[in-house]
């Protein structure tokens, strides 16, 4: 594989040429059945990736397929925390990363020292962290959330704790706010971040549904348009019958059942992929053509083959079991809600 030097004088991975990819998606599938490996892949992962893969979705949903799996390697084609969680949730199953440098802006806005400082500050609350956290941060949390069920969670602690039980929610502000949207109730929300969503604005929305008149609109709850958003519908400016604030897999769920013909997405650019596989005669337009996460795109085929063929520990992602042990709990309890 050819390489030329990026940025501070990182290495990149030259283009696939076209014709190499159907070869090397024969190799991935060779090696991953040798190995007895199961392919998971992020909704913003490559398409060439996302084709190979055993199973396509979000992150909590690829690690719950992860410990269905009988495979006894994991991978995972997401980014460091995805695979971090697949090992917490899969103790005694290889994972493997194809790229351990794959990180994720929003996990980096928090770490376990500063949620530390943080609950010092506010004894007595509970700890709410979205699923995309490091697992040293899920060991201080008392209950994980996806942008899927971050609502349901919250007030499952209310009802169980007490109306005036304190929340720490974090770390993603966007997400936050749409919780205090719908619930009408205040948070104590961390000041955390995705780029990639946050760099999706008002503007962005409204030259795009100006182009798409009629448009179904699907957002993400990370993104920075969407408290603007929910001002607009709760003002009449925006349509609140064909706008849908919705987690990747309510916006495959969506598609798949609606009956309109275009949709905006408010998301990471990958996310057109899957939508477009499932939806052929369904045209989707991104709200920004901009919003690429790098971290998700460092994954592609020859990492991926490499790390099949390769494995050992410039692959694998283990979180150590006293760290595991502790994480696993808030994972646990957010899924004993979604089942409840």
């Amino acid at each position: 594989m050819q390489s030329t030097s990026g940025p501070a004088g990182a290495t990149l991975d030259a283009p696939l040429i076209l014709e190499d990819i159907p070869a090397l998606k024969r190799e991935v599938r060779e090696l991953a059945a040798d190995r007895n490996a199961v392919i998971l892949a992020h909704n913003y992962q490559v398409p060439e990736v996302q084709d190979v893969a055993d199973y396509v979705g979000d992150s909590l949903g690829l690690s719950e397929q992860a410990a269905a799996a009988g495979a006894d390697t994991i991978a995972f084609c997401g980014v460091h925390f995805m695979a971090e969680t697949a090992s917490i949730l899969c103790p005694d199953k290889t994972v493997l990363l194809p790229d351990l440098d794959a990180g994720c802006s929003l996990a980096d806005s928090i770490t376990a020292e500063g949620l530390r400082a943080w609950k010092a500050e506010h004894p007595g609350a509970i700890v709410v962290m979205y699923v995309n956290t490091t697992a040293e941060v899920k060991a201080e949390t008392d209950y994980c959330c996806t942008s899927s069920n971050a609502v349901q969670v919250v007030e499952h602690i209310w009802r169980e704790h007490g109306e005036d039980t304190e929340i720490l929610f974090g770390p993603d502000m966007f997400l936050g706010a749409y919780v205090e949207n719908v619930t009408g109730r205040q948070l104590n929300v961390w000041t955390g971040e995705c780029h990639v969503h946050a760099g999706i604005r008002p503007a962005d929305i409204a030259r795009v549904r100006e182009e798409n008149p009629g448009a179904d609109f699907l957002i993400h709850p990370e993104c920075g348009c969407s408290t603007s958003v929910m001002e607009y519908v709760a003002a009449g400016d925006v349509d609140a019958e064909n706008t849908h604030m919705l987690s990747t897999g309510g916006m495959l769920r969506h598609a798949r059942e609606s009956d309109a013909e275009t949709f905006i997405v408010a998301t990471e650019t990958g996310m057109l992929h899957p939508l477009e596989q499932q939806n052929p005669q369904k045209k989707f337009v991104p709200a920004n053509r901009s919003a690429v996460c790098q971290y998700m795109k460092m994954i592609t085929l020859p990492k991926l083959r490499d790390a099949l063929r390769d494995g050992g520990d410039a692959y694998t992602v283990k979180v150590p079991p006293r760290i595991a042990d502790r994480a696993r709990v808030p994972i646990e309890r957010m899924v004993a809600i979604k089942a409840g």
